[in-house]
């Protein structure tokens, strides 16, 4: 890849010196006490519609999805079109189906969700190892490549600079979630949120303006550039004609994206239900809004820059944002062109930082609240005890994801990113489903969901492509692929479903009861409750 200009470097180096400034101020300025453990978590509902809103769509619009969408468009063409819709019509589905009764039914995490139809050490045990499960391999993804991305913005290419970047982004990422807490996270998310529509509408203007801001002038370009063909504007070209699989991959996505455990945290910082349907409204208007501007980006990326560059750069497309960038920009830009540059770049900084903080924060979360205070103790701890303890989650987490981080950052890690949506569709969704809308539903049939959907995941993703038998899989050199597709979906997200329903059927001990308590809880998960400001459901 062509190095960026000296002055953009410098100029890039010292935006980010600032943002890691300001946003430090801002977690230290919005932190929550010790003794409040619902500022903690919550922090006091006390965001705004719009805040909440640019918050989830902050942490749903991670920096995999914009580097990713845009590098897929650029290099698959409509594939990666249909990709995008997939991650805008997994919000919408969570904003019509789940988030006002996760918000009515939930207090902190995902555990007391399902603890409102199913209570016991079982579940909370059970449900902190699915979110770590399901986010873990999402921080690494996402750290891995960190250091090669600092890198080719800032032309430093050693190892060591590599390395020292992910620690880095490590270490901030646990500052950011044990310091800042919900409400800290919430504020960076927010002003990532803003930065990143800034800088990517000022991209996609560009691009549209090298073509007149004719699309069909756009698109053809891009096709003459992705090398492909027809084939670039036509399904298929991802997955190589196989429709099962487009549709696994689909499903996965739709499914997955946004059950994610640090997607639904953001629901229970609302502070009524007609508040968390606002701010899904602000969160689904931006991530549309992003999604169109992205994928504008990566069309632009096609047709200027075109395939073998893009490939030479990253096969994966990863850098494709910022050599288009660089390509509208000019290669000796002036003082605006070279601030327009350092905006790009501080937003994908900003958008590594602030994704991982979240995902950070939510691991932190369950580890405390559901594992330790409620899976692991029959008293709860004070809430000064739990917020230290969360904190120190926070920091287990991100040192045991630095570690991994930093020695896998030389593998292509696909996989782990991939590996999450299929969690998330195949265990947490089905799980969620049943328990808000499913009034026979059982403990037994709780625990079979997120287990069999969890396993399954975990069992056929290591036999994909994306494992092994591919230059793009993980272990390239190796080949154990016994699974046909890119993703688990096709299958596990089937057998999460069926496992709770036949638990649930053919271990009917206790269905009563649980019919019973579900006609307890379900006009608070329908229509909600008054809150307490301790965050307990009056």
């Amino acid at each position: 890849m062509t190095e960026f200009s000296s002055q953009a470097q410098t100029m890039s180096l010292i935006a980010f010196i600032a943002v890691v400034t300001v946003t430090l101020l801002l977690c230290v300025m919005t932190g929550p006490d010790d003794e409040d453990l619902s500022e903690y978590y919550t922090g006091y509902r006390s965001l705004s519609p719009v805040q909440s809103g640019l918050a989830i769509a902050g942490d749903y619009i991670s920096a995999g999805t914009v580097l990713g969408t845009i590098g897929i468009i650029a290099l698959l063409g409509f594939d990666g079109v249909t990709l995008a819709l997939s991650t805008v019509l997994s919000l919408v589905l969570m904003m019509f189906l789940l988030a006002e009764p996760l918000r009515n039914a939930g207090r902190f995490t995902l555990g007391d969700v399902f603890t409102r139809r199913a209570a016991g050490p079982a579940v909370r045990i059970t449900t902190t190892a699915v979110t770590l499960t399901a986010l873990l391999p999402l921080v690494i993804f996402q750290l891995a490549g960190a250091g090669d991305l600092l890198a080719v913005v800032l032309g430093f290419h050693s190892d060591g600079f590599k390395s020292g970047a992910i620690v880095s982004l490590g270490l901030l990422m646990i500052v950011y979630a044990a310091i800042g807490g919900m409400k800290g996270t919430a504020f960076i998310q927010i002003v990532k949120t803003v930065v990143l529509l800034s800088a990517a509408t000022a991209i996609a203007v560009l691009v549209l303006n090298r073509f007149d801001f004719s699309l069909p002038v756009l698109l053809d370009t891009a096709q003459r550039g992705s090398g492909a063909g027809d084939a670039y504007l036509a399904s298929g070209l991802q997955f190589a004609g196989d429709d099962l699989d487009m549709i696994g991959t689909q499903l996965t996505i739709v499914l997955g994206a946004a059950v994610l455990p640090h997607i639904t945290m953001r629901m229970f910082s609302s502070r009524s239900a007609a508040a968390v349907r606002r701010s899904m409204s602000w969160a689904v208007s931006t991530v549309v809004v992003t999604c169109l501007l992205l994928t504008v980006i990566g069309f632009g990326a096609a047709a200027i820059v075109g395939h073998k560059g893009l490939v030479a750069g990253d096969p994966q497309g990863q850098t494709a944002f910022l050599m288009v960038t660089q390509a509208v920009l000019g290669t000796d830009p002036d003082t605006i062109e070279t601030l327009l540059f350092t905006a790009v770049a501080t937003a994908i900084f900003l958008t590594l930082l602030a994704s991982v903080a979240g995902i950070t924060l939510a691991c932190a979360n369950t580890l405390a609240h559901d594992l330790i205070a409620h899976g692991l103790r029959r008293a709860a701890p004070k809430h000064s005890t739990e917020t230290a303890i969360a904190r120190a989650a926070a920091a287990g987490v991100g040192l045991l994801a630095i570690a991994f981080a930093a020695a896998a950052r030389d593998l292509n890690l696909q996989a782990l990113l991939t590996l999450s949506f299929c969690v998330g569709a195949s265990a947490i969704a089905p799980a969620l489903v049943y328990s808000l809308f499913w009034r026979r539903y059982t403990r037994t049939g709780l625990l079979a969901t997120l287990i069999v959907g969890t396993a399954a995941s975990l069992i056929l993703m290591a036999g994909s492509n994306l494992m092994s038998g591919s230059p793009q899989s993980v272990f390239p050199d190796h080949d154990f692929n016994w699974f046909p597709f890119t993703t688990s979906g096709i299958v596990s997200v089937p057998l999460g479903f069926l496992a709770g329903w036949l638990a649930t059927v053919l271990h009917d001990r206790g269905a009563a009861d649980q019919r019973r308590r579900y006609e307890e809880v379900e006009p608070i998960f329908l229509a909600g409750t008054p809150t307490g400001a301790d965050g307990t459901r009056s």
